[in-house]
């Protein structure tokens, strides 16, 4: 085995060991929520109204073609196709970017209307509705965090492959990248539904 290919299989290794470490952290995070649902039923209900579903489902549609423009960059390098991943990673970061811009823009409305941790009027809709909002902004944050994350880290590989360090031969750092991006991608498929869609 080469010293390029085991440096490879280590990397791909690391990348897998700290996903599972992410999807820890989220799955104890999604643990929280059912059992919050469990105690307040109803308040999560009418909280769940609150939130504005439209922005939610453009951001779902925003994520699901980023990790498409993502998985099709992975199958553009492995075919030398330098140009056309160039302009996937930088298609996969424009809607990155995109997705921050409308979540500046609902927690902008939500906070406009006194809908945030800590806040008056959020402390008077009663202690269901406040768990909801809480773990709402801490997740969806959280989530937020790791979008900026993922994007950067496509923007290095995407100046890697413009350099050539990245390319057909060598590209175990673009499809790290896109399977952090493919996580981010999942927590906000599962986000979406458990805090947009309760009936």
């Amino acid at each position: 085995m080469s010293h390029e290919h085991r440096d490879d299989t280590g990397a791909r290794f690391g990348m897998w060991v700290f996903l599972y470490t992410e999807v820890i952290l989220f799955s104890g995070l999604f643990i929280l929520y059912a059992v919050s649902l469990a105690k307040f039923p109803a308040p999560y209900s009418i909280a769940s109204h609150k939130l504005n579903i439209y922005f939610g489902t453009i951001n779902t549609l925003v994520l699901l073609t980023s990790s498409l423009t993502m998985a099709m960059a992975i199958t553009a390098i492995q075919r030398g196709r330098i140009k056309q991943t160039l302009m996937l990673c930088s298609s996969t970061v424009g809607l990155a970017i995109l997705f921050l811009v409308n979540k500046f823009f609902e927690w902008s409305a939500e906070i406009g209307h006194g809908i945030y941790p800590g806040s008056e009027e959020l402390a008077a809709m009663g202690p269901g509705v406040t768990s909801f909002f809480n773990l709402y902004y801490f997740t969806a944050g959280l989530h937020g965090f790791h979008v900026i994350v993922g994007a950067t880290l496509i923007c290095v590989v995407t100046l890697r492959v413009a350099k050539g360090k990245v390319n057909s031969e060598r590209y175990v750092l673009l499809e790290n990248s896109a399977l952090y991006w493919h996580l981010v991608d999942l927590v906000w498929i599962f986000l979406f539904p458990l805090y947009y869609l309760i009936l």
